[in-house]
């Protein structure tokens, strides 16, 4: 399989891409969608408010800021930003005006407290 490009995606050309409910308030673009034990790539678009629960990685997490600020307990992250959410780390996340962020996970992560 060849590789897979996305010209203009980080300055802009996520908006022109479709988007399917991913969780409450977040609709995801998959660029890459793995399974159980394979990594997954796509962009998330939060509405304002919206919020990730309490979750573990099981695997390193890799986000880019495109549009906006995405927050967690450890700080707030502005459009730019680069957050790297290693192996057994825990969070929430949650957005106040809205953000999109490209997203890596290498494995999906577990949700904790009994949320889905």
């Amino acid at each position: 399989m060849p590789n897979l490009s996305f010209a203009g995606l980080a300055s802009g050309g996520w908006r022109d891409l479709a988007f399917e409910h991913f969780r409450e308030g977040i609709s995801v673009h998959w660029l890459l969608k793995g399974g159980p034990v394979e990594p997954s790539v796509a962009i998330l678009n939060y509405r304002p408010g919206a919020r990730v629960p309490h979750h573990r990685h099981m695997g390193l997490e890799t986000i880019v800021v495109l549009q906006g600020t995405q927050s967690d307990e450890n700080g707030d992250y502005p459009e730019g930003s680069v957050v790297l959410n290693p192996v057994g780390t825990e969070h929430s996340v949650w957005t106040k005006g809205g953000c999109v962020v490209l997203i890596q996970w290498d494995l999906p992560v577990l949700i904790l407290g009994g949320e889905i």
